[in-house]
């Protein structure tokens, strides 16, 4: 059977080398091409060099080189950057994995549309868990909705740029959706957008209360 070829963005961060390190680990898949910015000081150096597992792969900038190489690129990078992916995805029939946070409505509509296309996962949080999370939570909010107020609070390292988070924000979506509100006009917020990374190295906050 042939392997899938994968192509990761954001290559030398938290995320693109844990992928990378479970793609090596994976007989069914084949790390084809690892992308950074140009500012990168990995540029030129083997994509698993960090975790000490030769890849053969070099990090890049040029991911327009190299798309054509793809069946799927993943990403978990900034929305300005995914939205360029996903032009590259679509114009190359190259399927979609979206793990960025921080989308827009407008954005996450282009989004939609272009899942008409092509192949798309999208998900603010690909954990198993927090998924089984978001369905007990619908289903704890169509039992407590009038009895009980509703607060998501969570925590961070300070380099999170957006707030909420994907996966809180999609905590809200499912209670307000549970509860009959909307989550846009409802929801009282503590801190919202992209606010940069905070001076503490955690910070405890509410995300929305309902």
């Amino acid at each position: 059977m042939s392997k899938i070829n994968i192509l990761i963005v954001g290559a030398s961060g938290r995320m693109g080398q844990t992928l990378i390190q479970e793609i090596a680990a994976d007989k069914e898949l084949a790390l084809v091409a690892a992308i950074d910015h140009k500012s990168s000081e990995k540029l030129g150096r083997d994509a698993g060099e960090a975790l000490g597992i030769p890849t053969g792969v070099k990090i890049d900038h040029d991911i327009a080189k190299v798309i054509s190489s793809a069946d799927v690129l993943i990403d978990f990078t900034r929305p300005e950057a995914s939205l360029a992916y996903l032009k590259l995805c679509e114009a190359h029939q190259v399927k979609y994995v979206i793990g960025t946070t921080g989308f827009s409505d407008q954005e996450k509509k282009m989004i939609l549309d272009a899942s008409k296309t092509i192949p798309i996962v999208f998900a603010p949080n690909m954990s198993v868990g927090v998924n089984l999370l978001i369905s007990l939570v619908e289903k704890a909010t169509q039992l407590l909705k009038d009895d009980f107020d509703i607060e998501i609070i969570e925590a961070h390292h300070r380099h999170k740029i957006d707030a909420p988070s994907g996966t809180a924000l999609r905590l809200g979506e499912a209670v307000a959706k549970a509860s009959g509100r909307d989550l846009k006009k409802d929801a009282q917020y503590e801190r919202y957008g992209n606010t940069g990374e905070r001076l503490l190295v955690f910070q405890r906050f509410a995300v929305a209360t309902l």
